[in-house]
């Protein structure tokens, strides 16, 4: 049997829905501002494609075993950028909030499991380039190292979990209930439990599945086509953050002004009572990461 047809494989969709992803992020952006924290799902996006169009290249078309090794380092490289990089998105908005002893825990805690999640995927990629180029079986060391590596992940956004929406929680408790801050704080905190969650939870079932696995870069088993499903919709989840960002937008929209997140214009607490006793720079953390109103 021939090399199957790059466009009757699963890899060339899930490289296709990356390529239209990055091409929505951009978009969204053009309606937003640039900044690292919208960059997010587009360098994600752009990992996500290049990496399932390298697979096709080192494990299905036919080419010198040089090319391929090459081919299946990069695309190793590239799924580091994809997977680990969808942490990065709760990250920056952590680190422009968080204070002290808060931030220093935080920033320690995430750097530790980033470092274990980019040394595992080194280990992954040698491994591999090491079964191409001597054809030895080493599918079951790749299964194991997987399964650090997506747990790691799962604790990665579980502790960013712990730290972002007991932050969102508070300031949603502090934030006067007349003004228009409490209500984005209401829609960043559940929206945030929401993308948490279901990255915590793709995480561990990548963990879980991608153990039980038999065959490399194949769906030929039942825990193999349950692992491409939750592959699938880590590929999917920058739309979850590209919703997060334009609902954001639109709640600034509907209220009128950003600077209403951040400071009553010009003291002017007369027309905004419910900025009345509360000091008004509270929240301009919060302003500065949300997209702007244009």
């Amino acid at each position: 049997m021939g090399v199957s047809a790059y466009y009757e494989l699963s890899w060339s969709i899930l490289s296709t829905i990356g390529l239209f992803l990055t091409i929505i992020g951009v978009w969204a952006i053009l309606i937003t501002r640039v900044s690292p924290l919208h960059l997010v799902p587009i360098i994600v996006s752009i990992a996500c494609a290049v990496a399932n169009g390298l697979c096709y290249y080192a494990f299905y078309a036919e080419h010198p075993t040089q090319q391929q090794v090459v081919a299946s380092i990069f695309a190793d490289i590239f799924w580091l950028i994809q997977e680990a990089g969808l942490s990065f998105y709760s990250y920056q908005i952590l680190v422009h909030t968080l204070k002290n002893r808060a931030l220093l825990i935080f920033r320690t805690i995430f750097w530790s499991l980033m470092t274990c999640i980019v040394g595992i995927r080194i280990a992954i990629a040698a491994t591999r380039a090491v079964e191409i180029a001597t054809n030895e079986p080493l599918q079951q060391r790749v299964d194991y190292l997987h399964v650090g590596y997506f747990t790691a992940i799962a604790l990665v956004e579980t502790s960013s979990a712990v730290f972002l929406i007991r932050l969102l929680r508070d300031a949603y408790v502090m934030s006067p209930w007349s003004s228009p801050t409490h209500h984005l704080f209401r829609h960043l905190l559940q929206s945030t439990e929401i993308r948490l969650a279901s990255l915590c939870c793709i995480g561990i079932l990548r963990a879980v599945t991608f153990s039980l696995r038999t065959s490399a870069q194949s769906a030929t088993t039942i825990p193999g086509e349950v692992d491409r499903f939750a592959y699938t919709l880590e590929c999917l989840f920058p739309v979850v953050m590209i919703i997060d960002i334009l609902a954001s937008k639109r709640i600034r929209f509907e209220n009128h002004s950003l600077m209403y997140c951040s400071d009553p214009p010009d003291g002017d607490t007369e027309r905004h009572p419910g900025w009345v006793g509360h000091p008004p720079r509270r929240h301009s953390r919060w302003a500065d990461m949300s997209p702007r109103h244009s």
